[in-house]
């Protein structure tokens, strides 16, 4: 889409295709892509009605006096679903100013220039152009060889366009889609089981992921770990019964839910383009297209975005930047490509949680374990203090060499600075240009030290590390603790609490109300 108007703003003659085959489940949807109808904006709504429950019981500790209230699945479902149809009308609303052409048909290739397009009635239509480019996305993957996955499940593409409430529910996977939909539909007060085979959040930093899933399970959300699920069937009630096997164990176990929401990963829509006729090369085992620095795959006028493209982020925003700087360079207006390193992203669980570049198990592969320095710091947001709410999951860690990761309650906003003891300003240990100054991490540290909001069993230095233990033997440094080596490393080690001191300069600043 973003290709598409950057494309017609600077004078070319365009052509969409798009149509959504329907989900084994029936569900169908207009223009727009993923995001619009059946990511980004239905979960984010759906997410910040979740956060709404919870404000409302933070409400009354500051003076709020309301009574208990129900949510309404129905009402939201209405709500959300009518603003990705107003989307939806706006897309095509543009597509008519901008005199794009659309086509509302499946398309595969006939040669290197020419697509096949079919319509609803069976009528095909052949289109040629100059440049093609290739932005199907992807769709959820169904288990095929669980008996009954297919029959009984339902995925993302279903759930945001449910009318009803979907019940008591099983989410099974654990990729950011799972723990997401599983994070609002606690939130909006059912009854949510997440079925995990190996770890949470593949990919990610996995201490921050344990975070995440430590506060979801806080907050309600049951958790089956080291499961598979082997049957799904339909009893006589409606409800569904799942068989499951205990991997550990090797036993079986059965549970019944009103949903079974299938989050296991997702699969690229390249299987019906016949792009061997065009000559397009794909990854045989991930059935992605494999493109270069400028988006071009093995046929020099045909492109792909997004997350058909192999090797690429599976994320809104670098797709839309990575379609507008391709339509510029078609046109001759510039020669910038994307740069895919270092992409921010946030997983919006009830914990939401914002990174950038490496996990910390990446930093080490790369680096090397004694050329990676972590630093961390718990803080408690301003938001949370009134309402007394549990801040032992709000924490920060960037690493050195520089990528970041922030586990955080509302971390839409900068942490409040507080008036905690200064942090240590990490010494710059790299001459890579593209590494941040120590000073540039001190600030992130230091802002994130609001109102010196540690758990209590962090301010003098008991129970660290318990809370370390997976950050490896290294330095470590909290702001209030001063390591020289990781607790763990020495049996019976004492810690002792010896804030730094802030230097002359930075003391002026905050005597002057800085």
């Amino acid at each position: 889409m973003s290709h598409r108007d950057q494309a017609a703003q600077l004078g070319k003659k365009v052509a969409v295709v798009d149509y959504v085959e329907p989900s084994p489940r029936g569900t169908r949807w207009g223009l727009g892509g993923t995001c619009v109808n059946v990511g980004c904006i239905p979960k984010k709504l759906m997410h910040q009605a979740a956060l709404l429950g919870g404000m409302i019981r933070d409400a009354t500790h500051y003076g709020w006096a309301i009574q208990p209230v129900l949510h309404d699945w129905g009402t939201m479902a209405e709500a959300v679903q009518n603003h990705v149809k107003s989307l939806n009308w706006g897309h095509r609303v543009q597509l008519q100013d901008r005199k794009v052409k659309y086509f509302n048909v499946k398309a595969s290739f006939v040669n290197k220039h020419t697509v096949c397009s079919v319509a609803k009635d069976g009528k095909e239509t052949l289109l040629s152009a100059e440049h093609i480019v290739i932005a199907t996305g992807g769709r959820p993957r169904y288990p095929t060889h669980i008996e009954g996955a297919l029959e009984y499940g339902i995925t993302s593409d279903d759930i945001f366009w449910l009318k009803e409430s979907p019940g008591k529910t099983l989410v099974v996977g654990a990729s950011y889609v799972a723990l997401e939909c599983a994070g609002f539909l606690t939130g909006l007060g059912l009854d949510t089981t997440v079925m995990i085979r190996s770890i949470p959040l593949r990919g990610f930093d996995q201490q921050m992921s344990s975070l995440v899933t430590e506060y979801m399970a806080s907050q309600g959300t049951r958790f089956l770990r080291g499961c598979t699920p082997s049957r799904v069937r339909r009893l006589p009630d409606g409800q569904l019964q799942v068989t499951w096997e205990d991997l550990t164990s090797g036993k079986e176990d059965v549970g019944t839910f009103n949903t079974v929401l299938w989050a296991i990963g997702r699969i690229p829509e390249t299987r019906s383009l016949n792009l061997e006729k065009a000559g397009v090369n794909i990854n045989p085992n991930s059935q992605k297209i494999l493109v270069d620095a400028q988006e071009t795959t093995s046929v020099p006028h045909i492109y792909a975005i997004g997350d058909v493209a192999e090797g690429r982020p599976e994320l809104t925003p670098t797709a839309i930047m990575a379609g507008k700087l391709l339509a510029r360079r078609l046109c001759g207006q510039s020669s910038d490509v994307m740069d895919y390193d270092n992409v921010p992203t946030t997983v919006f669980t009830p914990l939401e949680y914002g990174c950038v570049g490496l996990s910390e198990e990446e930093a080490v592969a790369r680096h090397g374990e004694e050329h990676v320095e972590v630093y961390h710091a718990y803080y408690k947001p301003l938001e949370f203090t009134v309402a007394q709410r549990d801040a032992s999951q709000c924490y920060i860690k960037p690493g050195w060499p520089l990528t970041m990761w922030l586990s955080d309650g509302v971390p839409a906003e900068a942490p409040t600075a507080g008036t905690g003891p200064a942090l240590p300003r990490p010494q710059r240990r790299r001459s890579d240009s593209r590494i941040c100054s120590g000073d540039q991490v001190w600030g992130l540290l230091r802002a994130a030290d609001a109102d010196g909001g540690h758990p209590p069993h962090l301010r003098r230095g008991g129970g660290q590390a318990a809370y370390l233990q997976a950050l490896g033997p290294r330095p470590h440094c909290d702001g209030l603790l001063r390591l020289s080596i990781h607790p763990c490393q020495t049996k019976g080690t004492r810690l002792t609490c010896s804030p730094p001191q802030p230097d002359s300069s930075e003391a002026q600043s905050q005597d002057a109300g800085a």
